[in-house]
């Protein structure tokens, strides 16, 4: 019986629209009242704080040393990698947000408020098809459907142990 990744796929499938809403707040900077924008950069920190870092931190305990046993040592660095990225970039938009508590955020802030919005959107959106398109299929080759069930569990357990990072980037990546 071969592996069923569709636990993972509908993990992703769940975070995607939420991907778009950090598309879409770099849309509104400029554009949306500053109390609007502000509730959608609260929005977006939260999703990075509470839902990607705690995936990233269970995909980097289980599933990418799962992928490097199968196709060799370090294969999966260009994933973490985009973890880092993520994480480097939840920071500054968390720092961002915070910089600007009780005001609108001025014409730099919003031009680093794209910027942040539009890559973190980017990133996330290639890193996830990465993962549904090259890993999944692989482990879905190579692993008995008694290891991929046993895999998951365990990447739900990591996701569950992960503490939501105060900030929205945290000690661990993201992604």
């Amino acid at each position: 019986m071969a592996l069923n990744t569709q636990p993972l796929r509908d993990v992703h499938r769940e975070l995607l629209p939420h991907v778009a809403h950090v598309r879409q707040l770099g849309d509104m900077a400029g554009r949306a009242p500053a109390a609007e924008l502000r509730a959608r950069l609260d929005a977006v920190v939260e999703f990075l704080r509470r839902q990607v870092v705690p995936h990233a931190q269970a995909e980097e305990a289980v599933l990418y040393p799962a992928v490097d046993r199968l196709i060799g040592d370090g294969a999966t660095a260009t994933m973490a990698r985009d973890h880092a990225e993520v994480a480097h970039m939840a920071l500054e938009l968390a720092a961002l947000r915070d910089a600007a508590p009780d005001r609108a955020l001025d014409d730099a802030e919003l031009v680093a408020l794209r910027r942040l919005a539009y890559g973190l959107s980017a990133v996330l959106t290639l890193h996830f098809a990465k993962e549904d398109e090259i890993y999944l299929p692989l482990l879905e080759r190579a692993l008995s459907a008694e290891e991929g069930r046993s895999l998951f569990a365990a990447m739900e357990r990591a996701r569950a142990r992960a503490p939501a990072t105060d900030s929205g980037g945290g000690d661990g990546p993201p992604a």
